[in-house]
């Protein structure tokens, strides 16, 4: 496969986590409510709360890992758009990234596989903290009192 095609796979991969960030935004506010439902009521639950706290936080560390990947995503569409030579772009790229204080200048001289597995590792991990909050989700709707008879 040429790394053309490589860069445009890996960036249609990470504009996936566009998806998964309205997901967990949708689980943050949840969180939200779920955190303020029972003072609204006059009731205060100490386990609500924390877990409605827990999922707002889980949501903002999502916001991060969903900024990172969404950042990569358009360098990486950028470096598989452009017309000159992929080297010339590597370099552009780093020094850019290096100037701006995203990079180290040592770190500049990644071949593009390894790049692709770095940022899919972002990907990844966006991913996980999705699940934990879909996971806190699911245990504090089934763990609630109206579920008990």
């Amino acid at each position: 496969m040429s790394t053309d095609m490589q860069l445009y796979c890996v960036a249609s991969l990470l504009r996936r986590g566009h998806s998964l960030d309205q997901f967990s935004t949708g689980l943050a506010l949840l969180g939200v409510a779920l955190g303020l439902a029972p003072w609204w009521q006059g009731i205060y639950n100490p386990w609500v709360l924390t877990i409605g706290c827990a999922l707002l936080l889980l949501g903002a560390v999502q916001k991060y890992w969903a900024f990172r990947v969404a950042f990569d995503a358009d360098l990486f569409q950028r470096m598989a758009d452009s017309p000159s030579t992929l080297s010339d772009r590597t370099q552009a790229l780093d020094q850019a990234l290096a100037g701006l204080g995203l990079q180290a200048a040592k770190r500049g001289d990644r071949p593009w596989p390894e790049r692709s597995r770095s940022a899919l590792t972002l990907l990844r991990r966006q991913a996980m903290v999705l699940g934990a909050q879909l996971l806190l989700t699911l245990g504090g709707l089934l763990a609630s009192p109206w579920w008990t008879i």
